[in-house]
């Protein structure tokens, strides 16, 4: 009797349960969106690695593309979104100060400007900045830790980017 009550309620609850928590559906992109392209990024931090724009960039393709209805194009020219973006921050800094003035973890801050342009209502051209950050233990050097940093920030960047193309500027 109890396992026939259980089975009910759990059919019951599961053709109620969400079948979505987050949507990453692109509702709000205008229709004539069909097609992006990232520019080269530029990197103007003078501590970020020489490779990190390229990868970054190659990161912020494949996340549009899996989180979105938008097309890579391979050039910028036939592109209906097209994106620009600069690195202009790549720093390290104590935080979580203890006594005797050391620090017990340290911040990796990376900050990117964005120009993203589109054909909504003539050309309109929107900049906006992210600016993400993850800590790491103060025992250990940035270049131990530094992948995996860079991964949980670059998909804090990609989804911000994503945000801001689904949203409704």
């Amino acid at each position: 009797m109890k396992l026939g009550i259980f089975i009910s309620l759990l059919l019951l609850l599961s053709s109620c349960w969400p079948t979505k928590f987050l949507s990453l559906d692109d509702d709000s992109m205008p229709e004539d969106w069909k097609t992006f392209h990232i520019a080269p990024l530029e990197i103007t931090s003078a501590t970020a690695p020489n490779n990190y724009p390229a990868q970054l960039a190659e990161e912020l393709r494949s996340g549009i593309q899996k989180n979105t209805r938008l097309k890579m194009k391979s050039t910028i020219d036939a592109a209906d979104v097209k994106i620009y973006g600069t690195i202009s921050n790549y720093s390290t800094s104590p935080i979580a100060v203890q006594q005797g003035d050391n620090a017990s973890l340290n911040r990796l801050t990376i900050t990117v400007n964005y120009t993203i342009e589109t054909p909504t209502k003539g050309l309109e051209k929107i900049t906006y900045s992210s600016s993400r950050f993850a800590d790491f233990d103060a025992t250990q050097q940035l270049s131990d830790v530094e992948s995996t940093l860079l991964e949980s920030i670059n998909q804090q960047l990609i989804q911000d980017l994503i945000s801001k193309l689904q949203s409704n500027w």
